[in-house]
């Protein structure tokens, strides 16, 4: 099973005293379940980045304890750097990683933002995916003006009014608290002290002003070198490398280079080998080919595979160990994982099919013109196999949490309410499955209409597993909503699953017609 897992990165107004970080550290790693893994200070920003993984419970209390940490030691009428800031601490962003959604990290950000504004008396923003309102999605609106213009403002103005907490700003300041994808802090040095010439070229990188998408850019002045600061938030549609080079471009237009680049924080292994690929210009590499890789996945599945039989390759025993891991939870005889998670599952392994089939259409001349198309399906089915993977366990947890509402004393005013909430979230995860599975099974159809076509029965094959998928989560939904008492909540919720499966068979009948058409199938 996936375990929970959620990243946090935190940036405190502080870095010139080690002391006070230090603090904030250990009150991180103090918690139970949560592990400190980097901590970057930058003096003339004034500014650190600390990160830490953990489960879901441990990440939203150790968020609680910086922050009032953070409160109590740094005061930011005092304070003075570089870098844009509002608050003590300044940012505190969730970011899924495994066993958990999106929506989990906007649940737990918002109830940090409401805790924060209510026992630290500290004005609370939210932006990213967490925001409550359109205009505080991103981040730079928010803290537009920093710490001295908005100590002027929030008690007037009611568009920089807080989403939580008094509006009032004290020595501690504001925090602006949410949830997004994995981000890239990064910055690169200019061979001159001009800061006129990074702020030109932040203007030409940073998306709002017409550069590249998924990049943030400003120039700084920092310790006599000009700086070109940038927050890369989907380096798999904007690569690093891409990045760089338009940084090196323009430099040049400017008479200067680039001197060196540095990360702030942690990097996805994915975002380094997608920059020495590009670099490299190895357009048939496949991850598969990293020497760790195949270590890592073969060390982690040697328990696995030594239940395979002897006489089978190290790669079968590695698939093998694989599948073990959820096969024998399903086995064992226990309530969870069940039907519910075997669909989401069955739904991972269609995903998982379908970018086979875009793979292995790309570098074919004559796919050329299709590859394009086959890059969009890769991306969007390897979003829903990460979502279905993780839905696996949500399933689960779903339904224990009935379990769990079912054991409250019948006496508990209480037990009714949350007794219906668990069986409607019960209801809900697998007509998200469902949902999820039909959009599987339309990129199948894709990757089968216009794909290699000596690997349609591929492309079939996850189209029949997404049915599958369908077929089980729909059990579960119909299941669930037995126990609802809202006949409107479950006229919707039937209604939404009804319309999904009529989209199904359109998708099969039209499947069947590329199976036999462009497969020469006999059906």
């Amino acid at each position: 099973m996936t375990t929970p897992m959620i990243e946090c990165v935190p940036n405190f107004s502080d870095a010139r005293r080690p002391e006070v970080i230090q603090a904030i550290s250990q009150t991180i790693a103090s918690v139970e379940g949560v592990y400190v893994l980097d901590r970057h200070s930058d003096d003339d920003h004034n500014r650190t980045v600390i990160t830490y993984v953990g489960s879901p419970v441990g990440v939203e209390e150790a968020a609680f304890q910086a922050i009032a940490k953070a409160a109590e030691l740094i005061d930011m009428t005092k304070h003075v750097g570089e870098h844009p800031r509002i608050g003590a601490t300044d940012v505190f962003p969730f970011v899924p990683i495994s066993g958990v959604s999106m929506k989990d990290c906007v649940e737990i950000a918002r109830r940090v933002g409401k805790r924060a504004g209510e026992e630290l008396n500290i004005p609370v923003y939210l932006y990213e995916e967490a925001a409550l309102r359109p205009d505080r999605t991103r981040l730079e609106v928010i803290r537009r003006g920093e710490y001295e213009t908005l100590k002027e403002v929030i008690a007037t103005d009611p568009f920089r009014a807080p989403d939580f907490g008094p509006k009032e700003l004290g020595g501690a300041g504001a925090t602006v608290i949410g949830a997004r994808e994995f981000l890239i802090a990064y910055n690169v040095y200019l061979t001159t002290d001009d800061v006129e010439i990074a702020k030109k070229i932040g203007k030409t990188i940073r998306h709002s002003s017409g550069g590249l998408r998924f990049v943030k850019g400003m120039g700084l002045l920092v310790d006599g070198r000009a700086q070109v600061s940038m927050n890369l938030t989907n380096f798999r549609k904007t690569p690093i490398a891409l990045v760089v080079e338009t940084i090196r471009r323009e430099a040049q237009r400017y008479g200067v280079a680039i001197h060196h680049s540095e990360l702030v924080g942690l990097i996805p292994q994915e975002a380094l080998v997608d920059a020495a690929v590009w670099y490299t210009q190895m357009d048939q590499f496949e991850p598969e080919q990293v020497l760790e890789t195949k270590l890592f996945a073969a060390l982690g599945n040697q328990q696995g595979a030594k239940r395979g039989e002897q006489g089978k390759t190290s790669d079968s025993q590695s698939a093998k160990g694989v599948s073990n891991a959820f096969l024998d939870d399903l086995a064992a005889g226990t309530p969870t994982p069940g039907g519910g998670s075997a669909a989401a599952h069955a739904g991972a392994m269609a995903a998982g099919l379908v970018i086979m089939v875009a793979r292995l259409t790309f570098g074919k001349k004559k796919y050329a013109d299709v590859e394009g198309q086959m890059q969009e399906i890769l991306k969007e089915a390897e979003n829903l196999r990460a979502e279905l993977t993780n839905a696996v366990e949500h399933d689960a947890q779903a339904f224990e949490a009935i379990m769990t509402a079912f054991k409250l004393a019948k006496d508990d005013p209480q037990r009714a309410a949350t007794i219906q909430e668990a069986t409607l979230h019960a209801a809900e995860v697998p007509l998200e499955v469902a949902s999820q599975s039909v959009r599987v099974m339309e990129l199948a159809l894709a990757a089968a209409s216009h794909g290699n076509a000596n690997a349609i029965t591929d492309a079939g094959t996850g189209a029949a597993m997404a049915q599958a998928a369908l077929t089980g989560a729909g059990y579960n939904v119909r299941i669930n909503v037995l126990g609802l008492k809202d006949e409107a909540v479950v006229e919707a919720l039937l209604g939404e699953l009804g319309a999904l499966e009529e989209k199904a068979a359109r998708f099969q009948d039209q499947l069947r017609k590329q199976l036999i058409e462009r497969g020469g199938l006999s059906l």
